[in-house]
């Protein structure tokens, strides 16, 4: 007897199995698939069906049904504390003009908050094509700490206030992985590059509280699963408010604020000496989280950080920036200092994850995996590269032979591929940022991804992106790095499960399988691929549950 609590019907359903078999009726039990079928197999198949008493009936009426989305590195909790800070994104503002009135507003509407925080501006997009500085900053006050966040998250400017309740001044020297913008005095300007730097500052920032935490993870988690992520990974817990992120994170899934399916990058500090998670190794971590979370989350990785940003300028290239022939950008790490902390995790077993933008800083990591995998061999450890947004053809064969996968931040093509194109990477170098279409022929694990809040969280406009390679411009940026529809819904469902060690559970609608998916208004393989990005989700299943509905739409329920 197939066992049922659940049966949709009438469905176009992308079933993203190895066969690519496309069905129309599909049961759950339990909060997994026990049946899919066509229509002429689900006639044969019905006097086999055992019905709960109060089993559930959705007719979808045609609609599309594929397994939910896997987006395998975001920030969500930094996109949830940003909806209390300013927004400072080019979306709401031109010129450092209204970057300033909006902090202003925000000063005079909030005078019981010390601190003023702002995201996202992006100095290539403001008039002034700048940074923000201190003295820009100190024209909102000097008396409150100011502190705004680059879009890419690599960078950040203080005003005098957060300076001095940081003590930091021209005498200070640059840390190892960042460095202080200057004016030709020599006097700090208030930029602050990378987050040995920021952080210099952001620690004195006071931490949410943790039902302030909960309940922002509740609208981000909201926001996510309405975008149809069922299983979602954190890509750095600890790189905002520290530890205390783990603890937010855990509770949220037990006050069933976040619904989803949650995978932590752990930060690379937290478990290295004095970390809190020095003593464990990745198995005894990941029975931690799983015990911890009531089985909603697992381990990752070992997260780490070897450059920054392209956009930011501090992406670490082999070849220089094409907006200035001396400026190459920075490794974070020594080599053999990355090799030590890769070797360590790799030893204790965790797969780890390096962010590397620029060319320098992925052969960087490439070398240290490949240092830890000949010294310490072991299979199928899946140790992946983050963003991996200027990779060679020679580094793709070198991933490939060593096993190494990619997660590809795709939608750097749309917001920055202009910029890239004519004033960070030039021409040549930017028609090939993402090649995703390289890493598919080699056959190499890949996957696409938001870094909300780098970018909105959309899966589908990463499929979108993926496969069509616009710009905001609207000019195609790489089109022999274009992949075909089904494909770029694998690298955002199918390849991100097996990214996650969970090709057996999760990113296909297969018997056995996790009953996650998501009900779209479109088939995104029927339509003209341009359109792909205007899908509507219409409902989002997470172990057979409903945990978003659009509101317009009803569906008939049994």
């Amino acid at each position: 007897m197939v066992m049922v609590d659940m049966l949709i019907k009438n469905a176009t359903i992308l079933t993203l199995d190895e066969e690519g078999k496309r069905a129309d009726f599909l049961t759950s039990y339990k909060g997994k698939i026990t049946g899919v079928w066509d229509k002429d197999e689900f006639k044969n198949a019905q006097s086999s069906l055992s019905l709960e008493h109060n089993y559930k009936e959705y007719d979808l009426k045609g609609k599309t049904l594929i397994p939910g989305f896997v987006d395998t590195h975001n920030h969500i909790l930094m996109y949830a504390i940003n909806k209390v800070q300013v927004d400072c994104s080019p979306n709401k503002n031109k010129n450092i003009t209204d970057i300033l009135s909006n902090l202003k507003k925000f000063h005079d509407d909030n005078q019981d908050e010390q601190w003023i925080l702002g995201f996202g501006y992006d100095d290539t997009m403001l008039k002034e094509n700048r940074h923000p500085t201190r003295e820009d900053l100190d024209k909102v006050s000097k008396e409150r700490p100011i502190f705004i966040k680059h879009i890419s998250g690599h960078l950040a400017v203080a005003n005098s206030a957060a300076l001095e309740i940081a003590k930091l001044n021209a005498t200070i020297e640059d840390p190892e992985g960042g460095h202080f913008g200057r004016d030709d005095q020599n006097n700090l300007n208030g930029v602050l590059y990378e987050p040995a730097v920021m952080d210099l500052v952001f620690k004195h920032v006071p931490i949410p509280s943790k039902k302030d935490l909960i309940e922002l993870l509740r609208k981000a988690s909201q926001d996510y699963v309405a975008q149809g992520i069922t299983t979602n990974t954190d890509a750095g817990i600890g790189f905002l408010i520290g530890p205390e992120e783990y603890d937010a994170h855990i509770d949220a899934i037990k006050e069933k604020a976040n619904p989803m399916r949650m995978r932590f990058m752990i930060m690379g500090d937290l478990l290295l000496e004095e970390g809190v998670f020095e003593s464990y190794n990745a198995a005894k971590l990941n029975e931690k989280i799983l015990k911890d979370s009531n089985g909603m989350a697992k381990l990752d990785s070992a997260k780490l950080f070897q450059d920054g940003s392209i956009q930011g300028l501090t992406g670490a290239l082999r070849t220089p920036y094409h907006c200035d022939e001396e400026l190459y950008g920075d490794l974070i790490f020594s080599q053999k200092t990355l090799e030590d902390m890769v070797l360590n995790f790799h030893d204790r077993g965790f797969r780890i994850a390096t962010h590397g933008n620029g060319d320098r800083a992925i052969g960087s990591i490439i070398e240290a995996y490949k240092n830890a995998i000949d010294t310490s061999p072991r299979q199928d450890h899946r140790h992946r590269i983050e963003h991996v947004q200027t990779a060679t053809k020679e580094d793709l064969l070198t991933m490939k032979e060593y096993e190494i996968a990619a997660s590809f931040f795709i939608n750097h093509v749309y917001y920055w591929g202009d910029r890239h194109k004519n004033i960070f990477l030039g021409p040549k170098r930017a028609e090939r940022i993402n090649p995703v279409k390289e890493a598919d022929d080699l056959g190499l694990l890949y996957t696409l991804h938001s870094d909300c809040p780098i970018t909105p969280i959309s899966p589908l406009f990463s499929v979108w992106a993926a496969v069509n390679r616009l710009t905001r411009d609207g000019i195609v940026l790489g089109a022999d790095q274009r992949i075909d529809v089904e494909t770029a819904l694998k690298s955002m469902i199918s390849f991100g499960a097996k990214l996650n060690f969970e090709e057996e559970e999760l990113g296909s609608l297969e018997v056995g399988k996790f009953a996650d998916f998501v009900v779209l208004d479109q088939d995104p393989t029927a339509i003209n691929p341009i359109n792909i990005k205007d899908i509507q989700i219409l409902s989002t299943i997470i172990n057979g549950e409903v945990v978003y509905e659009k509101a317009e739409v009803e569906f008939a329920l049994k």
